[in-house]
């Protein structure tokens, strides 16, 4: 009696092969088509969701600096700052908030808080507004001390600002007007605030925020229409600031003729060039040629640069006959004879009393970590500010 034998197992490589050629390029052919119609209807769905969301950008119906729902729930908090109390009532258990005075804080998105109610959100107009009062009335107020709460307050509210832009998308003029402001005020707060404790200012942190609104305005120059007369500013003084960046370098490269041979950018590329080929003789007396807030973007570079002319002489004039002269030295530095002979001091430079300097490439050493204090050597910008005042620094009519 003959068994009937066990069915035997056959791989999936095995069943494969068992189809037919024609047979599995028809399956193959379906699979894929099936594969491009989903593949279609799901770029058709995004396409439709790109377009919802188009449709439903909120736009802001607020018309005061700080909505009205903020401003009562900050008073029964007792969270507003001194400068937005309503006068009179600064030492009372719950001041008022001066609604002409109050701005909208920055508040860190949060999951289930809705960031888009209209009533809540400024529009264009109100929002430029709002940046005119804080550098007219906190920046520039000669009655609001110390600066560096002045400058806490003021960056927290353009964080604010800057949030009410990305979630209403806004573009064009108010939005240019709006970010050319904010980067002045960071530039010119990293110069003025340099070298003050962290807890008051971090340099980092303000530079990540200056970085952001900068390369946003440099892509709206790029990719917005029209006219836009700060332009050469801007792109001298993104590159000044990120000195020898490959990226920023680029970026100039990429300018039209009739910007890149602008005055103040064929300034910028040549103390790039200055700073890239080590002569920081040059750098230091191309620098004498900038204005006073495109110095405030090239000074966190002058202590590299200072440092690096004093190694160079150190090495070419090294000898115990020679002598160099001071003055000849500080003018080299853009200092005066008394700062010139501190920052000697600092790197192990001799200077006799009869104000000769003695170069060693033996005595040459660096200072111990945060003994070199910036700020001590910032008379080469502040000569700059004479009769400037800020509010016209940050608005640009200096």
């Amino acid at each position: 009696m003959n068994r009937r034998r066990a069915p035997r197992s056959i791989s999936h490589s095995q069943r494969r092969g068992a189809l037919a050629a024609g047979d599995w390029r028809q399956r193959n052919e379906e699979q894929w088509r099936g594969h491009v119609k989903a593949q279609a209807k799901e770029v058709e769905k995004d396409e439709r969701h790109e377009q919802h969301g188009k449709e439903t950008v909120p736009r802001g119906t607020c018309q005061t600096m700080c909505p009205a729902r903020e401003l009562q729930s900050r008073e029964t908090q007792n969270r507003l700052h001194r400068f937005e109390m309503l006068a009179g009532t600064e030492r009372d258990r719950r001041p008022k908030g001066d609604t002409l005075r109050a701005v909208k804080e920055y508040s860190r998105p949060a999951a289930g808080k809705d960031s888009t109610r209209q009533t809540d959100l400024r529009p264009p107009a109100v929002l430029l507004k709002t940046v005119c009062y804080l550098i007219d009335e906190i920046v520039a107020s000669p009655n609001l001390h110390p600066w560096t709460e002045v400058y806490s307050f003021v960056f927290d509210r353009l964080r604010g600002v800057k949030q009410d832009m990305i979630i209403q998308r806004v573009s064009g003029k108010d939005c240019v007007a709006i970010l050319e402001r904010t980067v002045r005020f960071l530039i010119y707060a990293s110069y003025r605030l340099c070298g003050e404790p962290l807890r008051f200012y971090d340099p980092r942190i303000n530079d990540t925020h200056l970085q952001e609104n900068l390369s946003w305005l440099l892509d709206c120059y790029k990719t917005e229409m029209g006219l836009h007369p700060n332009q050469e500013e801007f792109h001298a003084l993104c590159l000044l600031y990120n000195l020898g960046s490959p990226r920023a370098a680029q970026h100039i490269m990429e300018l039209p003729e009739r910007l890149r041979s602008s005055a103040a950018i064929t300034l910028a590329l040549s103390i790039n060039r200055a700073f890239l080929e080590s002569n920081p003789v040059r750098m230091l007396r191309l620098a004498q040629k900038l204005n006073f807030l495109q110095s405030c973007a090239l000074h966190r570079h002058l202590v590299t640069c200072r440092r690096d002319l004093l190694l160079i002489y150190s090495h070419g004039f090294s000898s115990r006959n020679c002598r160099f002269p001071l003055d000849a030295l500080a003018q080299l530095l853009s200092l005066d004879t008394s700062l010139t002979t501190q920052l000697c001091q600092e790197y192990g430079v001799e200077v006799y009393q009869d104000n000769q300097v003695v170069f060693s490439k033996a005595v040459f050493t660096e200072p111990e970590q945060g003994k070199l204090h910036c700020k001590l050597y910032h008379n080469f910008v502040a000569e700059k500010e004479r009769d400037l005042s800020v509010q016209n620094i940050i608005h640009g009519c200096a």
